[in-house]
């Protein structure tokens, strides 16, 4: 007899496959998420358009440098509709600064400095990237740049910052663990982006094998100007500070042949600073903006301020900013040394300044000279990586000396000081060499077009055959 058909029975769903890795494990005590069955490859437009661009900034420090660049980046982009996104930890001003500026924060819980919480910093920083959707990571310095890499493993899009290599802050095992990383890392970075020419020289140096990018750094034009005394004064287009793209419309010529005129006086930029006590007008002032820590050298422009104070009397140097050295250098800090702690703008400190000092021990290229030059004041920095690029033609020699040389910084120093018409000359070089090459408008610009090029499809290449 024939058999009676089977009735069809339902098959059992696929098993959930596991994760490729812990970093992709759902969180404690939640249920995994199913992965759905790949789909048929089908060619999607291209998203490089700057409003359908989805930009995800990963960044730990929160206080210096690194957030300013960070906030630049997101204001322009925003302006452009990419739909910026920054996770960061909280307690820094990063956060405010990046929310004003037209991003979506996250909290990423994460430390300065690798330690024992790293994995996880890096589960929390993959369930961001899942949850922010990006179609790019761009990772901002060593710590962003380690956890970042290791979260994504090249699934997206990565652009790794270093903003000054980590195996120059460090000495010992810890530097020899630090370049070991970056060399085996940026196998996941689809372009390491560097800051200067020589930091990307450092680490083909140091035996990085990367795909290489250099964008230099840029300052906010209109925000770091010289004072006018008042707000709406402090103009990026005027012949008298140096700008190369002439007067404003409507003023008059200047007679061929007259000298420039003076920049504005300092008296009424010193009378706004809350010191105690006031800088009068008429006092020698060296100030010196970052973050009170080994890398930014304050110590070695403390042991060189004797020697100043010997030859400039009544010269006062003025350290703005916080760190983790304030207790050791006020300590150790002679007189004529007045600590003004963080700032929520060293605009009119830089304005107030006679001469702006930076005597760091390693950079990428700094932003505070750049922020200087902008406001027309001649800087004193030490010969570390970017410093070079970012001085006007021919300053080297009043601008430049070694780092870890209290006598070399001092005597540069002193040079300054003691001469008023080289100081103004070189403001208003310096004034002009930066508007021409370190505005942030043309950085982001560029920033924006390096993301544009990484997310174009590339036609596929025949493979010719031999005939």
């Amino acid at each position: 007899m024939p058999t009676a058909a089977r009735p069809p029975q339902s098959r059992p769903p696929p098993p959930v496959p596991p994760p490729l890795c812990l970093l992709c494990a759902p969180a404690p005590g939640r249920d995994p998420v199913p992965v759905p069955p790949r789909e048929p490859h089908v060619p999607q437009p291209s998203r490089t358009e700057p409003n359908q661009l989805t930009i995800l900034h990963l960044v730990q420090p929160v206080e210096g440098g690194v957030p300013r660049v960070v906030t630049d980046l997101v204001r322009a982009h925003a302006a452009a509709g990419v739909r910026a996104v920054v996770a960061c930890p909280s307690g820094g001003e990063l956060a405010g600064l990046a929310e004003a500026a037209g991003a979506r924060v996250h909290h990423w819980s994460a430390e300065r400095a690798p330690g024992l919480r790293l994995p996880l910093e890096v589960l929390s920083a993959a369930r961001i990237v899942r949850h922010s959707r990006p179609d790019l990571v761009h990772a901002h310095s060593a710590k962003a740049g380690l956890v970042a890499r290791l979260a994504v493993r090249g699934r997206v899009p990565t652009v790794f910052q270093p903003h000054a290599w980590s195996f120059h802050a460090v000495t010992g095992r810890a530097a020899r663990a630090a370049l070991a990383w970056e060399r085996y890392g940026t196998r996941w970075s689809t372009r390491t982006l560097c800051v200067s020419e020589g930091e990307r020289e450092d680490g083909e140096r140091a035996g990085i094998a990367a795909r290489w990018a250099v964008i230099r750094n840029g300052v906010d034009l209109d925000r770091f100007a010289p004072g006018r005394g008042h707000p709406g004064a402090a103009a990026r287009d005027t012949a008298a500070d140096g700008g190369d793209d002439g007067p404003r419309p409507g003023a008059p010529a200047p007679a061929p042949g007259a000298p420039a005129p003076p920049l504005p006086s300092l008296s009424g930029d010193r009378a706004a600073l809350p010191l105690l006590p006031p800088v009068p007008a008429d006092t020698p002032l060296a100030v010196c903006v970052g973050r009170l820590c080994r890398q930014k050298g304050q110590d070695v422009l403390l042991d060189a301020w004797p020697r100043v104070r010997g030859s400039v009397p009544g010269a006062t140097l003025l350290l703005v900013g916080d760190g983790p050295d304030r207790a050791r250098l006020a300590r150790c800090s002679p007189p004529g040394v007045i600590f003004a702690g963080a700032v929520a703008d060293t605009v009119p400190y830089l304005r107030a300044a006679d001469l702006v000092v930076l005597p760091s021990r390693w950079e990428g290229m700094a932003l505070a000279p750049l922020e200087a030059m902008a406001c027309a004041r001649p800087v004193v920095v030490t010969d570390v990586t970017g410093a070079r690029e970012s001085l006007p033609p021919g300053h080297d020699a009043h601008s430049l000396v070694p780092a870890d040389d209290p006598a070399a910084l001092a005597a540069a120093i002193v040079a300054l000081l003691r001469d008023a018409a080289l100081r103004d000359t070189l403001g208003r070089e310096a004034r002009a060499h930066v508007r021409s090459h370190g505005d942030a408008e043309r950085t982001a610009a560029a920033v924006l077009g390096l993301y544009q090029d990484l997310l174009t499809p590339q036609p596929p290449t025949r493979r010719s055959t031999p005939r």
